[in-house]
């Protein structure tokens, strides 16, 4: 079945180094070694993977932010991986990215104003002083934060806040893809939520596509639609989230979800399935990259690289050549049902978002009357 995509990654290399010679001694890094993907517009496309994996560099030359090695990275058919001068400008437009760290991606000594509207200034500059206020304003309302905020400057705000203006800044420009780097890693966790829930009501109201790399698999459970299982350089496993998330056939992927931490349950019920550390990405293994690590490997494992295949539908694929023999045990459970008082504090949020009312306050009067 063929799907709309509007961007997609061909055999993608990207190392670093130069392998050693008389004058450097470093060797070659294999960040990125032969990925492929397609993203589906209109979706939201996770990759994930422990630190070192590679998700994060995959990410940048997909951004067109690091030129691949070798390998094709295609926007609505296009070729951008070579793209310079006018014609990355305009890619500019349609990607956007959102970086880990808040606060080091916001230039101190700017007000959020001009960091938001500075997009404006190269992408629109046909926009008057006043439009690009308004327009400002605008977006600032649409991440949840007051237009009067944009004469401070960031250092004035908490993690999450600073979040939500890099989001203001990312969308200034009216893009059809934005990338996410870790989006919520660095907050806390009563504010991610509201982060993602952001990023969800953003995706929906305006058509966004979003990539968004993580190496929280809980997180991720709850705002994607596909989920594409990185290790190494390599993906191992992609499929839709369901499909991942309760038939997990990868080991790997198996034990990223069972490391998730979940509230109840005997202890032991979850058995660690990864042996060791993650080998160095400039010295990996031969055959399956995952080899030393798997306690189903084999002989086979040790000399061949497994490819991506089918395990059952036409989006689930595994990189493994025994996942037909490996026990396919439930590894996490089904996400309990938000209680009506998590409910309730999603749609307060979701109101203030869009600008609507906060009606809280006026349900509580009523129940007492």
């Amino acid at each position: 079945m063929k799907h709309d995509l509007i961007i997609e990654a061909i055999d993608v290399v990207k190392h670093f180094g130069d392998g050693g010679n008389w004058l450097s001694k470093s060797p070659v890094v294999q960040a990125v070694d032969g990925v492929s993907l397609q993203v589906r517009r209109g979706e939201t496309f996770a990759i994930v993977g422990e630190s070192g994996c590679g998700k994060s560099t995959l990410a940048r030359v997909l951004m067109r932010l690091l030129s691949p090695t070798s390998g094709s990275v295609l926007f609505d058919g296009k070729e951008v991986s070579t793209t310079t001068g006018a014609a990355l400008q305009s890619l500019r437009r349609e990607m956007q990215f959102i970086f880990q760290d808040p606060f080091s991606s916001l230039n101190p000594r700017m007000t959020v104003g001009k960091l938001v509207g500075e997009p404006l200034e190269v992408h629109a500059p046909e926009l008057s002083a006043q439009q690009r206020r308004e327009k400002v304003a605008d977006l600032l309302r649409k991440v949840g934060l007051r237009a009067e905020y944009a004469g401070r400057y960031p250092h004035e705000f908490s993690g999450g806040q600073r979040q939500r203006i890099g989001i203001a800044r990312a969308l200034a420009s009216g893009p059809r893809l934005i990338i996410g780097d870790e989006p919520v890693s660095a907050l806390d966790v009563s504010v991610q939520a509201q982060v993602i829930n952001l990023l969800g009501d953003l995706s929906r109201d305006m058509g966004l596509t979003l990539v968004v790399i993580a190496h929280d698999l809980g997180v991720i459970r709850h705002m994607s639609d596909r989920v594409a299982v990185m290790y190494l350089g390599r993906i191992v496993e992609s499929g839709t989230t369901e499909e991942v998330y309760t038939s997990p056939r990868h080991p790997y992927t198996k034990a990223l979800l069972a490391s998730i931490p979940t509230m109840g349950g005997k202890q032991g019920d979850r058995k660690a399935t990864v042996l060791g550390e993650m080998p160095s990405p400039s010295a990996p293994p031969s055959g399956c990259r995952f080899h030393t690590r798997c306690p189903y490997a084999q002989a086979k494992c040790k000399t061949d690289a497994p490819a991506l295949q089918g395990a059952g539908t036409d989006d689930h694929q595994v990189a493994c050549h025994f996942w037909e023999t490996i026990p396919n045990e439930a590894v996490i459970a089904e996400t309990p049902q938000k209680t009506e008082a998590v409910e309730a504090r999603f749609a307060l949020y979701r109101n203030a978002t869009d600008g609507g009312p906060v009606t809280h306050l006026l349900n509580q009067s009523t129940k007492r009357n």
